[in-house]
């Protein structure tokens, strides 16, 4: 994954921006903010898909300004013999500033993506998520899809000829470790998003991150950022 740093992928909130907009809230706090898009998916089996998102976060986090959730419209694969990719773009905009005064519950997003069976039923083809990133920059993120597997062939065939496939009753599930163990899944495709964050005050709440150098950013190495962010 490359970092993205050209000028239209700034965030559109500098730092002073945020500070004038939280004077009136008070208190020791830092602020994250981000936004950006959720571009395409990849999904080599399937065509026609939209997405849902939502950010998912601890229970001490306080929405300041933008939209926590939000959905796209249908997307289908280029036809164009020019364009080998064959990606489902949305283009989808996410905008969201929090608060905090603890680390803990840091800001995930949770992508759950649609398309429409043999008999026209809507069914999740993947879900995907990923941490917002720790620091103040502009990347772009590739977020491994699953779904949830049927436990025998003979549910299988119950679950295809039905409509009603495996899914997930809470989305949220998927950023969550509690009896993960237990899950079976299949792998269906990526989805790919491109995030501009910004974060203010961390160190005068005691926190810093061990980690200043520039690098590109995936899954993996924003989990590896959650578990070197130390207090003072």
């Amino acid at each position: 994954m490359s970092k993205d740093v050209s000028p239209n992928n700034v965030g559109r909130l500098s730092a002073e921006e945020l500070s004038s907009r939280t004077l009136a809230v008070g208190g020791s706090h830092f602020i994250v903010s981000v936004n950006g898009a959720i571009e395409a998916a990849d999904f080599p089996e399937y065509d026609e898909l939209y997405c849902r998102y939502f950010f998912d976060y601890g229970s001490d986090w306080q929405i300041i300004s933008g939209v926590s959730e939000g959905m796209s419209q249908i997307s289908k694969k280029s036809k164009c013999h020019v364009d080998e990719r064959q990606l489902c773009i949305w283009n989808l905009p996410v905008e969201l500033t929090l608060k905090s005064t603890n680390i803990s519950g840091w800001p995930k997003i949770v992508v759950s993506v649609y398309g429409t069976d043999t008999f026209g039923n809507d069914v999740v083809r993947g879900y995907a998520w990923s941490f917002v990133p720790l620091e103040s920059t502009s990347c772009t993120i590739s977020m491994p899809a699953f779904v949830p597997a049927s436990s025998s062939r003979l549910q299988e065939m119950t679950a295809w000829f039905t409509g009603r496939r495996p899914e997930f009753l809470n989305p949220a599930t998927v950023a969550h470790g509690e009896s993960r163990e237990l899950l079976r899944t299949n792998s269906h495709g990526v989805v790919m998003a491109k995030l501009n964050a910004l974060t203010k005050d961390l160190a005068r709440c005691g926190y810093e991150t061990s980690s200043r150098e520039p690098r590109s950013f995936n899954l993996a190495s924003i989990v590896s950022d959650m578990e070197q962010l130390s207090i003072k």
